[in-house]
């Protein structure tokens, strides 16, 4: 069988959203994921001037997991010839603590992005109505 990979501009909401800083990331995690009644792992591309041009959830997981792996996260991002990503997810529980599951799948995406040439940026954690920076809190 051949096959044909096309982009397609599905919503244009969060799309040029210019990522200034970490609380413009939270900001846009907490719009994607606050309200989500399950763990969600999304991505958000990046340009180079640090613009969102593209957004896609990841996982969706069970009320306290959601499995991620490099190969799903770096796929949009390479097809979209992005320069940096940063990646979301929420903690329906409300407690903001990152797991030992949050820093193990960090540093592998860390790790993922150095070879492919594409950085993360940043790691950001949200419940309902606020959110933290795993690279601000160190765990990142």
């Amino acid at each position: 069988p051949a096959y044909k990979c096309v982009l397609v501009r599905e919503r244009t909401v969060l799309l040029d959203t210019k990522i200034t800083g970490t609380d413009a990331a939270v900001a846009l995690a907490i719009k994607e994921l606050g309200d989500s009644p399950c763990e969600q792992f999304v991505l958000f591309v990046l340009d180079t001037k640090n613009k969102v041009i593209g957004q896609m959830t990841i996982t969706v997981g069970t009320l306290d997991a959601s499995l991620v792996h490099p190969r799903e996260v770096f796929r949009p991002a390479i097809l979209l010839n992005g320069a940096s990503v940063i990646v979301a997810h929420n903690h329906p529980s409300g407690d903001l603590t990152p797991s030992s599951q949050d820093r193990s799948v960090c540093d592998r995406l860390k790790k993922a992005g150095e070879i492919l040439g594409i950085e993360v940026l940043d790691s950001i954690i949200v419940n309902h109505e606020r959110g933290i920076s795993m690279r601000e809190t160190g765990d990142f």
